[in-house]
């Protein structure tokens, strides 16, 4: 089944896009959700005329994401963190942990977009990928220090 994108859809592609997708994840999921049209003469048609806006709105975010790169590659999160003997980490340093520590610093990314294979449990030195949008992604420095006592 042929389907027009009308929201950016990180498994498949970009708004505006066409598509040839199984009719159920269509039916069933798309469409629904709204993040789909089905591509008829008349939603082609619809979708040309808002294609122009489509594709500003796209350099705007793409732009957006490519300052908010800069402003994280200047960032170092220093992370304190309970140790316990052999400097084995109490807990893990997860992406929620990421996210708040950079909320701190003014820059505020959503969880989802911080990509941690697996949480950070032993003391260190980190660069950390962070998905701003498609096509651009930073790196932010994540340093896992022991935790003061007292």
């Amino acid at each position: 089944m042929k389907i027009i994108l009308t929201k950016d859809v990180d498994a498949l592609g970009m708004t505006g896009q066409i598509f040839d997708v199984a009719r159920g994840y269509a039916r069933n999921y798309l469409i629904p959700q709204g993040f789909a049209l089905e591509a008829t003469a008349q939603n082609l048609k619809r979708m040309e005329g808002e294609r122009q806006k489509v594709e500003d709105r796209m350099l705007k975010a793409k732009e957006e994401a490519e300052r908010a790169r800069d402003r994280i590659a200047e960032v170092v999160l220093t992370i304190p963190q309970k140790v316990g003997e052999e400097d084995k980490l109490y807990g893990s340093v997860t992406t929620m942990d990421i996210a708040a520590h950079l909320e701190k610093q003014g820059i505020s990314i959503d969880r989802r977009k911080i990509h941690l294979d697996k949480p950070i449990k032993a003391l260190g030195e980190f660069d950390v990928p962070v998905k701003l949008h498609p096509e651009v992604t930073a790196a932010v420095k994540v340093v896992v220090v022991p935790e003061e006592e007292g």
